[in-house]
């Protein structure tokens, strides 16, 4: 059974470490407790107990992180062009919504991750933040919506997909396949608004 589906069936809390961005960089850990979410349309969401979207109006929009095997990474030309695709399929999904350029006490962060670590191994893949590490496995792409205060960078919410599997050339004897990217780019932006909204209540 995936992961992901495991861990909504799991239990009605769960316990994460909540502090860094990379794992090597951590020096203290805090614990944060979320409330699974099990009517999201996603395979995995999590609300922090404690968190309260009623203070937030406007949005500041994080640049999408990407991660992939150390040895077996898309050029840095394809994943721009990745960065790109998801970037203006996530902006047409969130009119309606008022994008800040500077983070504030009423700016929610939202920002959006793929990793795709389908060809890693566990020594080859780079550091995610410990509090991710049982979603970002080895053989496995999946991609993470975030919604965070941006002033603290406290997660207030989390959900991962991995419904979508397009494929990126890691050798130079592959293509990317660009209408795949683009579609799986449409189908996430259109889960991390609903996400958005439900949490938000608009």
């Amino acid at each position: 059974m995936n992961l992901l589906r495991r861990s909504k069936i799991r239990s009605l809390w769960i316990a994460l470490p909540v502090a860094c961005l990379l794992t090597a960089a951590c020096t203290t850990t805090t614990t944060q407790s979320f409330n699974v979410n099990k009517n999201a349309q996603v395979e995995a969401s999590y609300i922090a107990t404690d968190a309260d979207f009623g203070r937030y109006d406007r949005l500041y929009a994080s640049d999408m992180g990407i991660f992939f095997p150390t040895d077996a990474a898309p050029s840095l030309d394809d994943q721009r062009r990745t960065r790109q695709v998801f970037r203006e399929a996530f902006l047409s999904e969130l009119a309606g919504y008022q994008i800040v350029r500077d983070k504030g006490p009423s700016a929610l962060d939202v920002q959006a991750t793929l990793i795709d670590y389908r060809n890693a191994s566990g020594a080859n893949v780079p550091n995610v933040r410990r509090e991710l590490k049982d979603i970002a496995r080895p053989g496995a792409l999946t991609f993470l919506m975030e919604l965070k205060d941006s002033e603290s960078g406290r997660v207030l919410a989390r959900a991962a997909d991995s419904a979508s599997a397009p494929a990126f050339a890691t050798s130079s004897d592959q293509t990317t396949d660009w209408t795949a990217v683009e579609a799986a780019a449409q189908r996430w932006a259109e889960l991390f608004r609903q996400f958005l909204d439900e949490n938000l209540n608009k």
